[in-house]
């Protein structure tokens, strides 16, 4: 299918063909800064091709090719839930996608993404190879490998040799791969098209971050927190004046970045409006916030992710109530009326008296806000390299209960409560903590709804994936070195259980080991 495009690379023939795969719809891959990069850093190579595809396209966006005529696939892997979207492409594109069966024939199939860094067990079945870290450092030489056109086994063998390369028919030790300086290697928007989720211009301004809640899988893998300079940013914005588009800036928290106010009035100064992918109550500015109004945002996006004292110091957000409703009373002064806020429920250590301290906080918010509070609850799911991956997950019955809690108490005019399923929530979770077990199930899947029935016909209790670890609990992804040790992460687990809080990384600290 042709699409309107600006920045599409079609390379001449005798290159590497290179597929990169997004499982999922166009506009969700071109929402996702990743692809850019990786697309960029493979096409400036002079021996590659690299081309796209996304669902339910079946041919590359720019040759029309199959997926089955290219010499390696990469997979960028960001959700669970695109698992199986993974082996319905390799299957319509007639490639086996059980990797010992492939032949020589076949290309290399190779996953990247958050997915693929903290925990490739369950689809370990399925990929040849997986990078472990950030592309910018590990693709060049995978790609020196993969256009040598090596035989096969050859071909795993040199690829098991990089560092930050897993590949699952190989035991090792992988140590995830980091960039050091973000401005080696300036983020923004590759290719221009108006398909997208926001249709923005994205930027990015920093990787990493140093809060340490303790439930969020990317607060412990990015480490350490990096910003890119404001010369470097500044340059992207001049370059993204000609298309005209709003400027999102991309990053786990915008307003943590130290020259943001000097950011937002650059942009705004070049006639160009901004969005956040998110900000931090505790260090959101008055100038943020008037630059997003200014900019046309409807809608103020606050995330408290708890609503008692108790579970701060649990999760470890180390944001207080007054911090929450100085955001609000910013948004509002700023002439915005209507707020989001993002809450989790069936965390560890919670009690039913937490939920409703949840329904308390957005009551006593929703006095302030004329317009419409919208409160986004999803299950707690536990996630390696985190804290919490020892923690069991909620049961259903605990989770109806706590989320028939806020509708009763928010049963309000102007406050709307919307939930991601507790079943597609479970599936996340057996997921996120497989093993190669659960990749066998996954493999013979094409949905969730598939993979659920497919486990039960086996006789598989997927409460044994939900279950709570025990402490000296050997995990499917120990094989992995995110650059912090277990016990690292059991210490800040028992200072949850026992409502100590830990201070964000500072300059000078070496208490996880990665600086």
């Amino acid at each position: 299918m042709r699409r309107q495009e600006i920045g599409c690379v079609v390379n001449s023939g005798g290159r590497f063909k290179f597929a990169l795969v997004y499982p999922n719809f166009y506009h969700v891959g071109m929402s996702n800064l990743g692809i850019h990069i990786i697309y960029q850093l493979l096409n400036l190579r002079k021996d590659t091709a690299c081309e796209r595809f996304f669902l339910p396209e079946k041919l590359s966006v720019e040759t029309s090719t199959p997926l089955n005529k290219f010499q390696a696939i990469g997979f960028a892997v960001s959700f669970e839930q695109d698992y199986f979207n993974v082996v319905k492409i390799l299957r319509e594109a007639k490639i086996n996608p059980r990797a010992s069966a492939r032949t020589k024939f076949d290309p290399i199939i190779i996953a990247g993404g958050p997915c693929a860094t903290f925990n490739p067990e369950p689809l370990s079945l399925i990929f040849d190879a997986f990078i472990i870290g950030e592309g910018e450092v590990i693709l060049p030489p995978v790609m020196d490998v993969l256009t040598q056109n090596l035989p096969r086994q050859e071909t795993l063998t040199a690829l098991s040799k990089i560092p930050g390369v897993y590949v699952p028919t190989v035991p090792q030790k992988v140590s995830r791969q980091w960039l050091k300086n973000l401005d080696e290697f300036p983020a923004h928007s590759v290719i221009i098209t108006d398909d997208t989720e926001f249709n923005m211009y994205l930027i990015e301004t920093a990787r990493g971050c140093g809060h340490h809640c303790r439930f969020c899988m990317a607060g412990y893998c990015f480490r350490k927190p990096r910003n890119r300079s404001l010369e470097i940013l500044k340059a992207e914005v001049d370059a993204a004046k000609k298309f005209g588009k709003k400027i999102g800036l991309m990053g786990a928290a915008i307003s943590d970045y130290p020259q943001i106010n000097e950011l937002c009035k650059y942009i705004l100064d070049a006639g160009l409006e901004m969005s956040v992918a998110s900000f931090r109550a505790d260090s959101v500015t008055p100038e943020l916030v008037q630059a997003l109004a200014k900019s046309g945002l409807k809608t103020l996006t606050v995330a408290p992710e708890v609503g008692s004292e108790k579970m701060r110091a649990v999760v470890n957000k180390n944001l207080t109530e007054e911090n929450i409703f100085a955001a609000v009373e910013m948004g509002i002064a700023a002439g915005i009326k209507n707020f989001k806020l993002y809450f989790m429920i069936g965390l560890p250590f919670e009690e039913l008296s937490d939920v409703a301290a949840i329904a308390d906080l957005s009551a006593r918010l929703k006095k302030l806000v004329a317009g419409k509070l919208t409160l986004s609850v999803n299950p707690f799911v536990p996630k390696p390299f985190t804290p919490f991956q020892w923690a069991a997950m909620a049961d259903k019955k605990y989770l109806s209960a706590a989320l028939k809690i806020l509708r009763e108490k928010l049963k309000m005019r102007g406050v709307e409560i919307i939930s991601e399923s507790i079943k597609s929530a479970q599936v996340q979770a057996i997921l996120a903590r497989g093993d190669r077990r659960i990749g066998e199930f996954v493999l013979q899947s094409e949905t969730p709804q598939k993979f659920m029935e497919l486990l039960r016909e086996a006789g598989v209790d997927a409460n044994f994936y939900l279950r709570e670890r025990s402490a000296d609990e050997i995990f499917p992804w120990d094989n992995l070195d995110m650059g912090f040790g277990k016990k690292y992460l059991r210490a800040e687990y028992e200072r949850a259980a026992n409502l100590k809080p830990t201070r964000a990384c500072f300059d000078g600290c070496k208490r996880c080991g990665i600086c």
